[in-house]
């Protein structure tokens, strides 16, 4: 079976549209009963592409917990092809965490909604090989010690948010949970070779009686026909051959920077060299005057206790009256 790829951020988005496909992929995330799930509006997008090159959607999730009660979250999930500053997603947080909407209803507090930030990564996180990694918030006192009695806290929770990442490029097809083959439809490993924007599926993979899976490449399969989607894959494509041109040409640009300021740091530590030389050569002709400046005042006095006139002292030393009359005031 050959799907389109959901790594293009128009196949991603033509999927999570789809609030049942949606719901699956973010219960399966988070390891929660998630029985409501809805797309909430935000400022920032990236579909005049521009220079961001982060795509992101925010739900409003509904979680059952064991104990029947429900709850209201936030999940902000952003999806990026390229290595991206952090700064980008710390801003589409700040956003968040400024939303006056995303207050708690009847909170006299104004308690912030809690929020979980999933980032599914185009690319490898250092050398951590982990493909899902779960960045939970823990409470300590003073000696380390973990507190939990009065937690969770909605105060605590206004103030700190829980991660998830999603290192796509860490995706080898293992299935061995729900989250496994959820996350599967974005193994890189199945892209075919000779079109980026196709998945190979084998039709058996996943079983007729998963109705979640069965829509989710249902619908994969739709935008594999859509020759409109395939459109907006090529100007993905385009787009981020030239992000990837000019990241190239701002890489080489930074080396040969590095480069100049590492022979600019030479030549000045040469030139500082060459300044101590010289220091060193002054302070030597310094030292030398000085000992040339003692031993005419010592001849001068000597000549002058031998009986020399002054007249005389000036012709055998070679020096102007004045200047012998002047070393004769020296003490």
């Amino acid at each position: 079976m050959i799907v389109a790829n959901p790594i293009y951020d128009v196949v991603f988005k033509y999927l999570m549209e789809d609030t049942r496909i949606a719901r699956t992929i973010l219960s399966a995330l988070l390891k929660e009963d998630i029985v409501k799930v809805e797309v909430r509006p935000h400022e920032y997008t990236n579909s005049k592409r521009e220079n961001i090159s982060v795509f992101r959607i925010d739900f409003a999730a509904t979680i059952r917990k064991p104990d029947g009660t429900e709850q209201l979250i936030l999940i902000e999930l952003q999806k990026t092809w390229l290595p991206t500053e952090t700064l980008r997603f710390r801003q589409y947080l700040g956003v968040q965490y400024e939303n006056k909407n995303n207050i708690i209803e009847d909170s006299k507090e104004g308690f912030a909604i809690p929020m979980i930030a999933v980032y599914l990564l185009g690319h490898k996180v250092g050398d951590i090989e982990e493909p899902v990694l779960y960045v939970r918030h823990a409470s300590f006192d003073y000696n380390g010690k973990p507190v939990t009695k009065g937690l969770p806290d909605p105060f605590i929770d206004s103030l700190t948010h829980e991660s998830i990442i999603v290192q796509i490029p860490r995706l080898h097809g293992q299935i061995n949970n729900r989250l496994d083959e959820v996350l599967s439809i974005f193994d890189q490993t199945r892209a075919n070779h000779n079109n980026q924007h196709e998945l190979n599926i084998a039709d058996d993979f996943f079983p007729e009686d998963d109705a979640e899976m069965q829509r989710i490449l249902r619908r994969l399969l739709m935008a594999a026909t859509d020759s409109d989607m395939r459109m907006d894959m090529n100007v993905e494509d385009e787009y981020f051959s030239i992000i990837e041109k000019q990241d190239t040409e701002l890489m080489i640009h930074a080396q040969k920077i590095a480069e100049q300021s590492v022979l600019l740091k030479k030549q000045d530590d040469k030139l500082k060299e060459q300044d101590e030389k010289l220091k060193e050569q002054n302070d030597k002709l310094k030292e030398q005057d000085e000992k040339m400046s003692k031993m005419l005042i010592r001849s001068v006095k000597a000549l002058m206790a031998s009986g020399m006139t002054i007249e005389q002292i000036s012709q055998n030393l070679g020096l102007d009256m004045k200047s012998v009359s002047d070393i004769l005031q020296v003490e």
